[in-house]
């Protein structure tokens, strides 16, 4: 209920402050200059209001000054707002949202906003002013406002160091790892949050103990610690997680907490004190800052001009140099407008405010694109030998560069290098790890040796095993599994050729027994190592192979059985596969193309060869698929001088791989013209042709007919492919990955021209095929009818009357 009426409360502030962009400028202009401060009583800055208001006057006469001395006759002048959270039992910046946005709607309303607001400095203040809900315009100069809500904020700039300029020194910090005092890298942090924090500690954690940030990002491991107790056990714990903690503060912090405590001795605490100059004159330190590291300002020198004007005291505090510093950027940019006669406006005194170097009270000051400053950070330590401080490395915040002062600072820790952030991870530690990590890699490297060596013996054994299918596992076929079909009135050879197979059925499957000659199944050591090759072997494009079996005496391969025959078969057979409506050129390529993935396989298992590579050896399944067969088995079936025995094999009886793709040009030529093997129209005897391949060396061997005159451009790619196939050095044809994926490629544009797939393909084809079966079991039918009709009028002739 009170979240809901301070939300209407608000309402009304959030609204009048939409209208500030449409200020009237009499404020800020006509030579007439007004700036307004704001100054919060019960504040959490350590300065007094008195002191800063002080400060801000000082500087505008300074301002006033300088601008007559440019022979111009304007004025400029400072209202000072003060303001209080005194409705709240816990006053100061941390309730003062609505206090902020009181005075300012205040202000507009008397008409009086004039040209910028310097302050507020607290963080909760400023947000209300800078956020999108509110979207003032008028240029806001901020001493404090620390919090990274009020980052990148357009009409906002800080004269502090904000929070983000102290999270990216500890995130370049921690990725260190090539100073002379860190070699290591950090990844882990404690983050102990005070409660009694002043506004800059308070953000200042804040931002450290956010997720969102890169710092967080990188950490492995980030813990917070909230009381004084956690501290202390911290310190001292030996199963801590991390060796380093962040804390914000002064030296007398750390003496509170700490106590008489004495902390281990890897334990690095950093403390924040960026506004406290007493590390550099009385620099003198505690014993309780021993493992302690200060992240603090470097002073500045003083000038003659400014110790006439300002009381010296006053320099020695941040915030009143700040306030200082805020007058003197409002005159250095006034300044300039003035001169170049520009013209004065919220916006143009924003963007003149970004990217800038002014005169301050104390030296230059320089501000970055989005309108913060940027101050060399000073990472302090305490000398061993001397008991002061010592600065130990600037940190540039412009740049985000480290520079170490010393290289062999006299530290507190061991080898005067800061420690590992994980604790026991000392080098001793980590020798014993490498170590003991060496032992137990050469120790799983052996075994894993011994468990290779055993199952490498396990597995030879197990390939110079062999053993035959029981001869009872090999069934017969019924009769309606034997029947053959042919669309051929006359005896077929394609008949006489499967009736000279034995077939059978194997675990369910209709198989064809081959027999293997010259075997009395009494294989050698290497016949079985090549029979267990086989069995391993299981491609679609190959015939599986299931084993031997003895019957009868006789030693049989039992090999995968394919419906349609041969390939030969196939090409002989013009009447089922007709070449008008079947066997076109794109079925062809797929034919080739089957065959070279095939061979691609064989050749890359342990295989390696097929040795009588022939069109008879590929078979084709009932889905049109060609598939290799009576591959393998070189020791126990010899090779034999075929038309499709590659040249040097002739000469030398062997086998070998670029054999085999000779053998594949022969069966390609067979295909592309739907011949006899190795046809040609010189020589009709095949002793001839072997002859002449055999002893015709030189240009132009003997080779089968293939003209590349009257090709389409299709089918050259395809026609020289297969002449390369069968050139007389073996070292020039090309592999059988080369060919599939030549083919592929042909076939995939192909595809590509009539958007059909393989399937596709396949089932257009056997649909034709199905057809082209009507057509000829009708016609046959026909003929059928006839030859009964005559012959039964020739029986009716014959018969007395």
């Amino acid at each position: 209920m009170k979240k809901w009426t301070l939300g209407l409360a608000l309402r009304p502030l959030f609204f009048s402050l939409c209208l500030l962009q449409q200020v009237g400028s009499n404020m800020c202009s006509n030579n007439n200059y007004v700036i307004n401060v704001m100054l919060m009583n019960y504040s959490d800055l350590p300065s007094s209001t008195d002191s800063l208001k002080l400060a801000a006057s000082q500087a505008l006469k300074k301002v006033q000054e300088e601008i007559q001395t440019e022979g111009q006759n304007i004025t400029v002048n400072a209202t000072f707002h003060n303001f209080t959270s005194s409705f709240y039992v816990s006053r100061g910046c941390r309730t003062s949202t609505c206090e902020g946005l009181e005075l300012i709607k205040e202000i507009y309303d008397n008409d009086a906003l004039g040209c910028v607001v310097i302050g507020p400095a607290c963080t909760y203040a400023t947000y209300q002013m800078v956020s999108a809900e509110t979207t003032l315009s008028l240029p806001l100069i901020s001493v404090g406002s620390f919090g990274l809500s009020c980052d990148y904020k357009v009409n906002l700039t800080r004269l502090l160091t904000p929070a983000r300029k102290v999270i990216d020194f500890f995130y370049y910090f921690w990725t260190e790892s090539g100073l002379p005092f860190k070699t290591t890298a950090w990844e882990s942090v404690y983050i102990y949050k005070r409660d009694d924090s002043l506004e800059a500690c308070f953000w200042y954690m804040n931002a450290l103990d956010a997720g969102i940030t890169h710092f967080s990002e990188k950490l492995k491991f980030k813990d917070i610690l909230r009381t004084s107790d956690q501290f202390k056990n911290i310190v001292k714990d030996p199963n801590r997680k991390s060796n380093v903690i962040i804390m914000c503060g002064s030296p007398d912090v750390i003496g509170k907490d700490l106590g008489m405590e004495k902390t281990d001795e890897d334990i690095v605490i950093i403390l924040i004190d960026l506004f406290n100059n007493t590390y550099f004159r009385d620099n003198i330190s505690a014993h309780y800052m021993q493992n302690v590291l200060v992240l603090t300002l470097p002073p500045d020198n003083y000038s003659l001009n400014t110790m006439k004007t300002v009381d010296a005291p006053l320099m020695e505090d941040d915030f009143v140099i700040g306030y200082f510093n805020a007058v003197l950027l409002f005159g250095h940019i006034l300044k300039k407008f003035i001169v170049s006669q520009n013209p004065v406006s919220h916006l143009s005194f924003i963007n003149a405010s970004r990217n800038i170097t002014f005169e301050g009270v104390l030296g230059p000051v320089t501000l970055d694109e989005f309108g913060d400053i940027d101050r060399n950070l000073t990472l302090m330590y305490t000398s061993q030998t001397e008991n002061h401080y010592k600065p130990l490395l600037y940190f540039n915040t412009q740049k985000n560069e480290t520079h170490a002062v010393t290289t062999s600072p006299d530290f507190v820790w061991k080898n005067n290098k800061l420690p590992s952030d994980t604790p026991d991870t000392g080098p001793h530690i980590l020798t014993i790890a490498v170590f003991t990590l060496t032992g137990i890699v050469i120790l799983v490297l052996i075994i894993s040796l011994l468990i290779l060596r055993k199952y490498r013996r396990d597995n030879e054994r197990r390939w110079k095993k062999w053993s035959h299918i029981p001869p009872e596992e090999i069934l017969p076929l019924e009769t309606s599994e034997t029947s053959h079909v042919s669309l051929k009135i006359d005896e077929d050879k394609r008949r006489d050729t499967t009736q000279r197979l034995r077939q059978g059925k194997y675990d369910k499957k209709v198989v064809i027994l081959k027999d293997l000659k010259n075997s009395d199944g009494n294989f050698s050591e290497k016949q079985k190592i090549e029979l267990n090759k086989l069995l391993q072997i299981d491609y679609y494009n190959l015939t599986k192979f299931y084993g031997t079996v003895k019957i009868d005496a006789m030693i049989f391969g039992v090999i995968e059985y394919c419906e349609r025959g041969s390939l030969r078969d196939v090409l002989n057979d013009k009447i089922s596969y007709p070449d008008g409506t079947f066997m076109d050129w794109e079925f062809k390529i797929s034919v080739m193309y089957d065959i070279a993935k095939g061979m691609s396989y064989l050749h890359s298992s342990k295989t390696e060869v097929h040795g009588r590579l022939k069109s008879t050896n590929c078979v084709v399944d009932n889905r049109m698929v060609v598939k290799i067969t009576d591959f393998g088995c070189n020791s126990i079936l010899p090779p034999r001088k075929d038309l499709w025995t590659a040249p040097e094999h002739l000469r030398n009886a062997d086998v070998s791989q670029k054999g085999d793709v000779y053998s594949y040009g022969i069966i390609a030529q067979e295909i592309i013209l739907r011949r006899e093997t190795f046809y040609t129209g010189d020589c009709w005897d095949n002793k001839e042709k072997l002859f002449r391949v055999e002893n015709s060396k030189g240009v132009k061997p003997f080779r089968p007919d293939l003209s590349l005159e009257a090709v389409g451009e299709k089918q050259m790619e395809v026609y020289t492919l297969v002449k390369s196939c069968w050139e007389e050095d073996p070292e020039k044809r090309p592999d059988f990955k080369k060919i599939e994926s030549t083919l592929a490629k042909i076939f995939s544009n192909y595809h590509g021209q009539t958007n059909e797939s393989y399937m596709d393909t396949l089932i257009r084809r056997l649909q034709l095929y199905s057809r082209n079966l009507e057509h000829l079991v009708e016609e046959r039918t026909e003929l059928y009818k006839a030859e009964r009709d005559r012959a039964d009028r020739l029986n009716f002739m014959l018969l007395p009357r």
